[in-house]
């Protein structure tokens, strides 16, 4: 390799200022642990629509009513807006190169998962309350 080959800068000098790289592994790790809780949590509910097709609204709610059933479900409801928010935050920073759009995107996506999840919840409470 001749002198002009070699780079100006060191690996430790171009990788300064790019972040730990200790910063992402909390969130690969939930977004794992929400993916690998959604497995069983999803057949679950997808096995239980089926076994309960053909219910009218009133045994519907009961069975929502259930203690199980109503933590289950409300565990499902969570995991699902949590890891597709951790989806979409992984895809914003990949893919929106303008710093204050990124900012914005991600901002808007993390509400919107708090007023999806939160309205999915209320809802399903309202249901189990009996309203």
């Amino acid at each position: 390799m001749s002198l002009a080959d070699k780079p100006l800068k060191s690996e430790l000098a171009r990788a300064r200022g790019l972040g730990s790289a200790k910063e992402g592994v909390q969130h690969w790790w939930m977004q794992r642990l929400t993916g690998l809780a959604l497995i069983p949590l999803g057949l679950w509910f997808v096995a239980s629509l089926i076994a309960h097709l053909g219910l009218d609204r009133a045994a519907a709610a009961a069975w929502l009513r259930q203690p199980v059933v109503l933590g289950l479900t409300a565990l499902l409801i969570v995991a699902v807006f949590l890891h597709a928010q951790l989806g979409l935050q992984v895809v914003i920073e990949d893919y929106v190169g303008h710093e204050a759009a990124r900012l914005v995107a991600l901002i808007l996506v993390k509400a919107a998962a708090i007023v999806l999840a939160t309205a999915a919840l209320v809802a399903l409470l309202t249901i189990a309350i009996g309203g």
